[in-house]
């Protein structure tokens, strides 16, 4: 097991990823970090523990390191995502508000990305590329389904209330049709729920990355409002009981369908 990532191997063709549950910075780069900066606001908080056997005999692929480190969803060349809107970088100058995360003269420079992507983003990557293919090989098709959480209000990144499901394929290239149909049907017919298909949220670097139907490999992110499982979106982001029973529901009946879609793909 690597000090940057966790895998736990299951037998479904399923695989779920977290890119950014974790929250280990190096005592060198957190010295740099700002009080902004330290906060760690733009964490996936929890949500590793939300998904916890949600599906069955899932493989799980975790980063334990955090974003602000360097950021495992975006291209190792630092290509933006979303071009022409406000977004964050490979290794983040700002949080999801715009603001400054490292005290003045100590931001990242090149050499410091470079090796960041040497020691964090391409060993994560290489574990998960390891696992999807793993899968693969053992069921003719693997599924990844990236896991993904943020705050329901970011004026800097999107205008209003985020949806509470927002689900990512590329415009539908990244996955075959099924399992998208699968994902959106079964997050429509979840009660008291929005949802929305490649909205602001369409899929990061890893989704666009691995997903390759045509290899029997497909991906698909679930961008999920942290209003539907935490107490508050603020420190210190704590886990509402409640509130996380509610949603895990529907994201237990996302990922069987998911699954169950996958075994009938099967080649």
């Amino acid at each position: 097991m690597s000090d940057v990532f966790e895998v736990r191997r299951g037998s479904s063709p399923v695989v779920l990823g977290f890119p950014h549950t974790g929250v280990d910075v190096p005592a060198d780069i957190r010295e740099r970090l700002n009080d902004n900066g330290l906060k760690l606001a733009d964490t996936d908080w929890h949500l590793h523990r939300l998904y916890e056997g949600l599906l069955r005999n899932a493989t799980i692929v975790r980063a334990t390191f955090h974003r602000y480190v360097i950021d495992a969803n975006r291209d190792p060349e630092g290509i933006s995502l979303y071009p022409g809107q406000n977004t964050t970088t490979l290794v983040p100058l700002t949080d999801f508000d715009g603001q400054p995360i490292w005290k003045e003269g100590a931001e990242p420079t090149e050499a410091d990305i470079i090796a960041r992507r040497d020691a964090f983003h391409r060993p994560y990557h290489a574990a998960l590329a390891a696992e999807v293919e793993r899968v693969r090989a053992e069921h003719g098709v693997a599924v990844l389904y990236d896991c993904h959480s943020i705050r329901s209000l970011i004026p800097f990144l999107f205008e209003g209330r985020l949806p509470d499901f927002n689900i990512g394929t590329d415009g539908g290239v990244t996955c075959d049709a099924a399992i998208e149909a699968a994902t959106v049907e079964a997050s429509a017919a979840a009660e008291g729920y929005t949802h929305v298909l490649n909205g602001r949220f369409r899929g990061g670097w890893t989704t666009r990355h691995y997903g390759r139907p045509r290899d029997n490999v497909h991906a698909i992110q679930m961008e999920l409002a942290q209003v539907n499982y935490l107490a508050t979106e603020t420190v210190p982001f704590a886990y509402d009981e409640a509130r996380a029973d509610q949603v895990r529901a529907p994201l237990k009946t996302i990922l069987e369908r998911i699954e169950q879609v996958a075994f009938g793909l099967k080649r």
